[in-house]
């Protein structure tokens, strides 16, 4: 029982859970449109377990898939799989159990959810090979992040609206961009091992203007969303934030200095999904509160 305690503690470090607030507050924004304010909090409850589960599997899989190119690659070497403090077979079987949960919290959500949950699994988990085949695969983490406020409007609603999508574009280029950026770091390594990516493929300056056009085209679809749902002058100032926060964070790295990139990867990205939710979740509780 010490063991296996100790290996999902280590688990849990290696994938670094505490980071599921990067898409938890997209997919809540989501479920506050969805609602036209606060969900039950039983939906809420379901809705932030399928989050966790699919992020956890997601990551676990993915270092699973990756432990040989990281055991070649000097800042991944010693993650917890090629350093040997954890098993294949401890590692798979958590992402199992995750995938379990997922599908459980679907489950207890409506019958579209669940249904769709496979899906969802697919592309979560079928991101770890896309380096292996496209340099876009960027745009893939972004999609499997950005399912996540479409997901919770069916786990609202039980249905699909299409201009629920514009929040799934908003976080695929959102995350396609600053994976891109984060990308930068393996430039030299992924031409070696033969993987793909934007930088590896177009060079580190071309990969900062292609993610500074896609945070562009984030910025572009903040303001049809605010548009296309009908949001206020609070949710606008959110928008205002994240441009900002996004301008700091291209001007805080560049090509030739790339030792920041946590600060920007992490921190400032996991600010930009608070804000974002915060503000458009205050605009839809204050109109609401206007109109009764």
């Amino acid at each position: 029982m010490e063991n296996v305690l100790r290996s999902t503690r280590v688990t849990l470090e290696m994938i670094k859970w505490e980071h599921s607030i990067f898409a938890l507050p997209f997919a809540l924004t989501g479920a506050v449109l969805a609602a036209g304010g606060w969900p039950s909090l039983r939906q809420l409850f379901w809705i932030v377990v399928c989050m966790v589960a699919a992020r956890s599997a997601a990551m676990a899989f993915n270092r699973l898939a990756d432990r040989e190119i990281d055991a070649v690659n000097p800042r991944t070497s010693m993650r917890a799989l090629p350093a040997g403090k954890l098993t294949h077979t401890f590692v798979l079987c958590f992402t199992i159990v995750a995938c379990g949960v997922f599908l459980l919290g679907a489950g207890m959500l409506n019958r579209l959810t669940l249904m769709l949950a496979p899906v969802a699994l697919i592309v979560v988990l079928g991101y770890s090979y896309m380096k292996r085949v496209t340099r876009w695969s960027h745009l893939v983490l972004g999609l499997a992040l950005g399912i996540a406020p479409a997901a919770a409007w069916i786990a609202v609603q039980g249905t699909l609206t299409p201009r629920v999508l514009l929040l799934t574009g908003i976080v695929i280029l959102w995350v396609g961009g600053f994976d891109v950026l984060y990308a930068c770091q393996d430039f030299e390594h992924d031409r070696k091992a033969g993987l793909h990516s934007v930088p590896q493929a177009f060079g580190l300056e071309c990969a900062f203007w292609i993610a500074r056009f896609m945070h562009l085209g984030m910025a572009v679809l903040m303001f049809v969303m605010l548009r296309a749902f009908g949001l206020h002058a609070v949710a606008l100032a959110g928008v205002v934030i994240v441009m900002a926060l996004l301008a700091y964070e291209h001007l805080i790295i560049s090509p030739r200095d790339l030792r920041r990139m946590n600060a920007a990867f992490f921190t400032l990205n996991g600010v930009i999904s608070v804000v974002f939710f915060v503000f458009v979740a205050a605009d839809v509780l204050m109109h609401r509160s206007l109109l009764q």
